[in-house]
């Protein structure tokens, strides 16, 4: 994963070979405090029109189309939309499937994990909150495209996230290692659960996005009232 700026954007970037993804910062956008300055989420406090303005400064700094790019209302289930699919209206769901370049799916976070799924059948884009990790999320997002690689992309970390005994128990077939006490490590969760799926290629951006408060959004760190960054995929070509 490497850093890269453009468009006076700053973000991280994924090869998931024949597909890339990019993981946002809260840097290089018009919004104001708290959700200073590249907000993406528009269920927020916001001004509209400043998320508005900040997604398209997105797409254009990686070369998109506003159209190319395909989001919807996430409710931390399982639900994977497949796309293209005609719509008239934002459908519900926490993780995207394409099967062709052109479309570039995105999910917003501010403490879950964005991670991006490459494989012979397509590009999956999803959501990982515990609730998502715990029911399957990333096993039914690996098995729809085959996923031989994935990037995990920032999100709250073992040194930041408290959990009670509820989400810890959750992840107990996971085996030790996953947490630290009632500290929990969302990431490590992740590159289990997607070992399980038989994904060999996995790389971790390894960012706290409580801690990095310059570069990140956090719900837990700023008590619900904070912007949204994303994860954004999409297939080459």
């Amino acid at each position: 994963m490497e850093w890269r700026e453009g468009g006076g954007l700053r973000r991280l970037e994924a090869d998931l070979g024949g597909a890339r993804a990019a993981f946002t910062t809260r840097l290089g956008g018009v919004s104001e405090a708290p959700f200073d300055s590249l907000n993406l989420g528009l269920l927020t406090e916001d001004d509209e029109a400043a998320v508005a303005e900040n997604r398209q400064r997105l797409a254009k700094a990686l070369g998109l189309s506003p159209g190319q790019v395909v989001f919807a209302r996430q409710v931390h289930g399982t639900n994977l939309i497949e796309h293209p699919e005609p719509r008239n209206h934002v459908p519900e769901g926490d993780g995207h499937v394409v099967r062709r370049s052109g479309t570039a799916p995105l999910v917003f976070v501010a403490d879950c994990l964005p991670v991006a799924l490459s494989g012979p059948r397509g590009v999956a884009m999803v959501h990982a909150g515990w609730r998502g990790l715990a029911d399957g999320i990333l096993g039914a997002g690996a098995e729809a495209v085959e996923a031989t690689s994935a990037a995990i992309g920032p999100g709250i970390g073992p040194c930041c996230y408290e959990v009670g005994a509820e989400v810890l128990g959750a992840f107990a077939g996971l085996g030790d290692g996953i947490a630290a006490g009632p500290m929990l490590d969302l990431a490590e969760v992740a590159r289990r659960q997607l070992a399980r799926a038989g994904v060999e290629q996995v790389e971790s951006a390894g960012l706290c996005t409580s801690c990095e408060e310059e570069l990140f959004f956090s719900h837990r760190r700023d008590r619900g009232r904070t912007g949204r960054q994303a994860g954004i995929a999409w297939i080459e070509g």
